[in-house]
């Protein structure tokens, strides 16, 4: 079944059951009713009136017929009514599950407003109160206790179209801690983003909770949390299950590619390398999340002039997200034609106990690459006793770059951004943790301390300020502007594995887009608006890349730009099946 057409007026030839998991020969068993209950299948008032007398849909629907954008109108209305966030939430994931194609027509026309809704900061929220608003399923729950039953769950037939899975077992989401099965948001929103930026058809995507417990003892005592009631698991049972998991994933989709979202920092970056050469697979942590930041660096280059090699990067959370950072920045240096232990040393990975220094108890392998040679550090001045904090580094190092993922709203005071602005005339600083609550800074506090020098973007939407006696808006800095166009080019041409150079391909092809390369007064990112489109660039180059690598096992002879545009699904009301007339009601 092909499900995929470029632009929303060419949809022609479309059914209405293009890309529905159920067999074609089986479409006209369906009854009105079944249609309307599937969020894929429904129009609602948008049925015609021949399509009703065809499903026998007169009478479970009110008489009027509406077109599409009739009903984005009226949704768009409803959701500026809701009273809060989260009660926009609830309204969008209510309509997501209703119909989906009105869902995203509504979520495209509109994806600067509601991102910020789908996705982070409101996502965190709607976590949270994931038991307390349930509704309708989504996806699959694989909880521990349901092992051996992995294989038939997802043998169901409604599954064998799925091309990309979201996963996630809840353990670190955002920068809120544990969540157990409310950590579901997670998948649900970052695959709404796949569909809405990346155009890849909802019923190919497939949102998965791994359920190994949780020890959020708020979700244990509460009698209405959803997931199960049990401490989390880990250590070599939860290894097994996740090994259970891999392997049915492997059989039941040979191509599909498999993202791993919000795992804790001991099993992120070892997951990651224990499945990345196995199967077609990326966390969006801490690739997508380097992907995006060594983007938003490279765009800064047009406005601060610093290039590449110079550039002297200090980053503040040395997690997995922060030396995926770090690492994918260090092979851009290095790629662009620095010593690479020289290109080692311009890193300074700031973690709980100050600055990461060679020999320190309980590094992990991950970060031992970016921590600083004890030589390196012995003449500094200090300014406090005890471990080498960010303002020594800001103060000896004197960094170009600042960049935080730590969760840790505040990171970024007033003293260390004084400091670094002290020492470079345009400073980039990104305070990217997530939600908005956990941010290392405000930029407008960041411009107010650099007396507007600073070079910012951030990880959630903050509001618009003056700069220059101009409204400007910050930089979002997410994720989002890499992960659906690497997906995209990455089924396009059924890659095998998700392999660094195609992240770094997406990462370049950002700052090609950057209206910073045109306009140094401009922002360092194309804006929310525009995702769409640079998913399809960011899809192009990944796909490209891949074939460069070997790594692609179709269409490495075809145009890619046309397969890719052809892949890209619009929210819009197909028509009724092909060969079908009123004659044969």
């Amino acid at each position: 079944m092909d499900w995929h057409h470029s632009g929303r007026p060419d949809c022609m030839g479309q059914s209405i059951f293009a890309g529905y998991q159920m067999p074609i020969n089986r479409r006209t068993q369906l009854s009105g009713y079944q249609i309307l209950n599937d969020p894929i299948l429904n129009k609602g008032t948008a049925f015609t009136d021949v399509e009703r007398d065809y499903w026998h849909l007169h009478g479970l629907l009110p008489p009027s017929v509406s077109i599409l954008e009739e009903q984005v109108g009226r949704r768009y209305k409803a959701f500026r009514a809701q009273r809060s966030d989260l009660d926009k939430y609830i309204f969008l994931r209510s309509l997501q599950d209703t119909n989906e194609t009105l869902f995203y027509s509504l979520l495209v026309d509109h994806l600067e407003e509601m991102m910020p809704i789908v996705y982070t900061p409101t996502v965190g929220l709607g976590c949270q109160r994931f038991s307390e608003i349930y509704r309708k399923p989504r996806g699959l729950f694989l909880s521990l206790p349901h092992k051996d039953r992995i294989r038939q769950i997802l043998s169901h037939p409604r599954y064998d179209n799925i091309e990309v899975i979201v996963v996630t077992d809840g353990e670190r989401i955002l920068g809120l801690g544990d969540q157990g099965a409310g950590g579901m948001g997670i998948p649900i929103g970052k695959l709404s983003l796949y569909t809405g930026c990346g155009g890849i058809h909802p019923a190919a995507t497939l949102p998965i909770m791994l359920d190994v417990g949780t020890d959020n003892a708020q979700c244990l005592s509460d009698p209405l949390y959803v997931g199960w009631h049990h401490h989390r698991v880990s250590g070599p049972e939860y290894d097994a299950f996740i090994e259970e998991f891999v392997s049915a994933v492997h059989e039941r989709w040979p191509h599909v590619l498999l993202q791993w979202e919000d795992f804790a920092k001991g099993n992120a970056t070892r997951l990651l390398e224990k499945y990345r050469h196995r199967l077609c697979t990326f966390n969006d942590d801490v690739q997508g999340t380097a992907a995006v930041a060594t983007g938003a660096v490279l765009s800064a280059i047009a406005v601060t002039g610093i290039p590449m090699a110079d550039q002297r990067i200090a980053v503040v959370g040395a997690g997995s997200a922060g030396c995926g950072i770090s690492d994918l920045l260090l092979k851009t240096m290095i790629s662009d034609g620095v010593d690479p232990e020289k290109a080692r040393r311009n890193f300074y990975l700031v973690d709980r106990d100050g600055l990461l220094l060679q020999g320190m108890n309980g590094l992990a392998t991950f970060q031992m690459p970016f921590a600083q040679p004890r030589e390196a550090v012995a003449n500094w001045v200090r300014h406090h006793d005890g471990p080498i904090s960010l303002f020594d580094v800001m103060a000896n190092a004197k960094p170009t770059v600042l960049i935080g993922v730590s969760g840790q709203h505040g990171a970024f005071g007033e003293a260390v951004v004084r400091e670094m602005a002290r020492h470079v005339k345009r400073p980039a600083i990104f305070p990217l943790s997530n939600p908005t609550s956990q941010a290392e800074a405000d930029p407008a506090d960041l411009l107010a301390w650099t007396d507007g020098r600073a070079v910012v973007g951030t990880g959630s939407p903050f509001p618009a300020t003056t700069r220059n006696g101009r409204p400007f808006t910050f930089d979002q800095t997410n994720n989002s502007y890499i992960f659906p166009g690497v997906g995209l080019g990455a089924i396009s041409v059924q890659a095998t594995r998700i392999s660094d150079g195609m992240f770094m391909a997406a990462a370049r092809v950002l700052a090609e887009l950057s209206p910073a390369r045109a306009n140094p007064d401009a922002n360092l990112l194309p804006p929310v608006s525009a995702l769409r489109d640079t998913a399809r660039h960011v899809a192009f180059a990944v796909a490209n890349q891949a074939i460069a690598e070997g790594l692609a096992t179709s269409n490495t002879d075809s145009d890619l730009m046309a397969i890719i545009d052809r892949r890209m699904w619009w929210p819009v009301y197909a028509p009724l099946p092909s060969g079908f007339s009123p004659e044969t009601l």
